[in-house]
């Protein structure tokens, strides 16, 4: 029975794993998401407010907008709670820095957040590469488990230990191959949450309103 379950869990596990949804679209063969791969987002994908002047380029330098933008920029905050916090900050500015302040805050979430998402794809397409080298491996280990397997006097025991093993590393890479899958939500789960900030923190410029 186990002489049949290698190549069996071979040609389910490893096969279908390899085969990258986006290839047509994305000539990238170590990109393995169905989500199309931008490595950069453009602001003008977010912000639909009035332009942001060539200051808010130095938002890291205002302490508390690069506080805030640390602190709720951060997945593991709940964006409601997250929104609160653009709420009560523009609320505690003076009339005269809310719009450039805000504006500040809005320049530094696109920074901090696009820069977040760029590091993730980076690590998506490396842990991509290592699941090709190891698919490699294991295709390379089956071969030579079946070849040891063929021999007339192969040693029943060895059998049984690399037959073991290759049964291990296919189940260690379909587990990987379904860890990637999650992975590869994450870049869109940072664009909605981006978006969503930014739409809190434009309500609160002067002469903004709730859409």
């Amino acid at each position: 029975m186990i002489k049949h379950l290698i190549p069996a869990l071979a040609a389910t596990l490893l096969l279908p794993a390899l085969s990258l949804p986006v290839k047509a679209a994305e000539p990238d063969p170590s990109w393995p998401c169905q989500q199309r791969k931008v490595p950069q987002l453009s602001l003008g994908q977010f912000w639909t407010g009035p332009t942001l002047p060539e200051s808010t380029k130095d938002w890291d330098k205002d302490s508390g907008v690069s506080s805030l933008v640390e602190e709720i920029a951060q997945r593991r905050m709940p964006l409601d709670e997250a929104e609160n916090k653009i709420r009560d900050f523009a609320a505690s500015l003076a009339p005269d820095q809310k719009g450039p302040r805000m504006m500040l805050l809005v320049q530094g979430l696109f920074d901090h957040m696009n820069r977040e998402r760029s590091d993730v794809m980076v690590g998506i397409s490396h842990y991509a590469r290592n699941q090709t080298d190891f698919a490699a491996y294991v295709r390379k280990e089956s071969a030579e488990v079946d070849a040891l397997r063929a021999k007339p006097n192969a040693d029943p025991d060895e059998i049984e230990r690399r037959t073991d093993q290759l049964n291990f590393d296919i189940r260690t890479f379909d587990e990987r191959t379904k860890s990637l899958t999650y992975v590869c939500e994450v870049p869109t789960i940072l664009e909605q949450r981006l978006y969503q900030l930014m739409k809190t923190a434009a309500e609160s410029l002067p002469g903004e309103k709730k859409k």
